[in-house]
C-alpha cells in the first residue's frame, strides 16, 4: 500500500501573490513569497496538511471548477461569509435554509468557487 500525502493543492492565477494573500486570510496559513515570483505557496500552521500553491497563467477561468475547497469556520457560518465578503469574495449561490442548515458557495477574487459550511458547533445543533 502506498501512502502519498498531498503536498499542495494548486490554483492557476493571474496574480499569484494577491490570490495567496486572500487565501492566507481565509485559512490562517502563512504566505511564502518572493517579489515577482510566478508561483506563491501558503503553508499551514501544522505539518501533514496540504499547502495551497498559486501559479501564474495567462488565460482566464472559463468554466466551473472541477475541484473546490469547503471551508468549515470555527465560528458561525454567516459571520464567516460576511468576513470573506470583506476580504473580496462574492456570493455565487446561497444554499442556506430557513432551519439553519446549508452552505454558501462563494467566489474568490479571481472567480474560483469555494463553499462555506456550518461550524462544528452549528452542526451539533442539527443534522443535515
Amino acid at each position: 500500500m502506498y501512502l502519498n500525502p498531498v503536498r499542495h493543492i494548486t490554483f492557476d492565477a493571474h496574480d499569484p501573490l494577491a490570490q495567496a494573500r486572500f487565501w492566507a486570510e481565509v485559512t490562517g496559513y502563512t504566505v511564502e513569497e518572493e517579489p515577482g515570483d510566478d508561483d506563491v505557496v501558503i503553508e499551514p500552521p501544522r505539518p501533514g496538511v496540504p499547502g495551497l500553491l498559486f501559479i501564474r497563467v495567462g488565460e482566464g477561468k472559463t468554466a466551473k471548477n472541477r475541484v473546490h475547497l469547503d471551508i468549515q469556520p470555527t465560528g458561525a457560518r454567516d459571520a464567516e461569509v460576511e468576513r470573506l465578503l470583506g476580504l473580496g469574495a462574492t456570493v455565487h449561490e446561497d444554499h442556506r435554509r430557513p432551519d439553519g442548515g446549508g452552505w454558501v458557495t462563494m467566489l474568490d477574487p479571481e472567480g474560483n468557487e469555494f463553499c462555506v459550511e456550518r461550524s462544528p458547533a452549528e452542526r451539533e445543533l442539527m443534522t443535515d
